[in-house]
């Protein structure tokens, strides 16, 4: 007789997906803060995710100095409230909050005018109970500096809460223009957790391993690009995203910027958040935006480790992959089989290896008629509407 145990241990459960727009996506996420909600919203729209954080935040919470700082502000309370980030108004206000000092800091700011660089911002000025008067929508710090500038601050105290990459030119800009200036920085950006990752991260970019790549802060998206250029990987990536192979994506403009100063596109999250840059991706893969051709089969979309044919997701080898990548791009024009064996490893060895190629994708896609054999001149995706 078999005897059950007693106790059935727990099953985690299957995360329930929400959609399938992400199925046979492979994406790489950049963060290090939130990076466990950004991966679950992610897998519930039924993508693969990887995480390579190229920098961490490093708190400032015992900070000896920015306690002090606070304590001078509860004391001679200021006229205007800057904040920059959202995380370190947050860490502020818990960096108060262990000193004891939390409810008499909320209480400060209620008297003061407060503005903040962008949503994220304003949402953590939400959180702890207060309201910001006016928000930068550009999450620009110039555009913030020149407002209150205008608005007129000789002579106001002005506190600024300072991001993770320190000074922004604010105080200096505020100081010139009369203000009395208190400088606060609640967390700076630290090295990696682990930067073999990040180095195998962008070398696997290189490689086409993933379908998107996220980022969602300035620093981390500079640091990541710098690691490519360390690795020689750089012109591989922007060649990959220049084809549309890759799909870069960042949670605002700010965060763009160094991939632009790189000149690689990018795809921007509409409101800064984390929640509006799941949006983005989940629409540009599941609202018809990715690079696709109608074939007699149903639409075809390449994915990183395969394809997605008529909302199939077919996993194919490197060399499938390839072949399919080079019918595809040419959008139902023949390839010749010179140019096919191109892009075939040691293709050299044998005289039949493109024909060999073509049959093994054949039979992988599981619809032989996808693509066509145009007699003495190669081969072509069969696709609806060559033109």
């Amino acid at each position: 007789m078999t005897h059950l145990p007693d106790t059935v241990p727990d099953l985690a459960p299957a995360p329930r997906l929400l959609s399938t727009a992400l199925a046979g996506c492979s994406i790489l996420i950049t963060v290090d803060r939130r990076s466990g909600e950004l991966t679950a919203a992610l897998e519930r729209h039924g993508a693969t995710v990887q995480q390579a954080a190229a920098l961490t935040i490093e708190s400032h919470i015992d900070d000896s100095t920015l306690i002090e700082r606070t304590r001078a502000l509860i004391a001679d309370a200021p006229d205007v409230v800057v904040v920059t980030t959202g995380v370190g108004f947050r860490g502020w206000i818990e960096a108060a909050d262990e000193a004891g000092l939390a409810d008499e800091l909320i209480e400060t700011f209620r008297h003061a005018q407060i503005v903040a660089r962008g949503p994220k911002a304003r949402g953590a000025i939400q959180q702890a109970g207060l309201t910001a008067d006016w928000v930068a929508e550009s999450e620009t710090a110039a555009e913030l500096g020149e407002y209150l500038v205008a608005e007129g601050i000789s002579g106001r105290r002005v506190a600024v809460q300072h991001h993770g990459s320190g000074a922004d030119g604010l105080d200096e800009l505020f100081a010139a223009n009369g203000a009395e200036v208190v400088s606060l920085t609640v967390y700076r950006w630290g090295p990696p957790p682990d930067p073999a990752v990040v180095r195998r991260s962008v070398r696997a970019a290189a490689a086409g391993e993933y379908d998107a790549i996220l980022f969602t802060s300035a620093p981390g998206a500079a640091e990541w690009l710098a690691e490519a250029r360390r690795a020689d990987a750089i012109d591989a990536i922007r060649a990959r995203v220049a084809d549309r192979r890759t799909l870069m994506v960042a949670v605002g403009p700010i965060t763009a910027e160094p991939l632009a100063a790189a000149e690689i596109d990018v795809l921007i999250a509409e409101r800064g958040r984390l929640g509006s840059l799941v949006r983005a991706v989940v629409s540009y893969f599941g609202g018809g935006r990715a690079p696709s051709h109608l074939t007699s089969a149903g639409p075809i979309e390449l994915r990183s480790g395969g394809a997605v044919l008529a909302g199939r997701v077919i996993s194919l080898s490197p060399t499938g992959i390839d072949v399919l990548a080079t019918l595809f791009r040419a959008g139902g024009g023949v390839v010749s089989r010179a140019d096919l064996q191109a892009v075939l490893p040691r293709s050299g060895q044998s005289p039949h290896a493109v024909e060999m190629a073509i049959a093994r994708l054949r039979e992988a896609l599981g619809v032989p008629e996808v693509i066509k054999t145009v007699v003495k001149r190669g081969y072509r995706l069969n696709v609806e509407d060559p033109s």
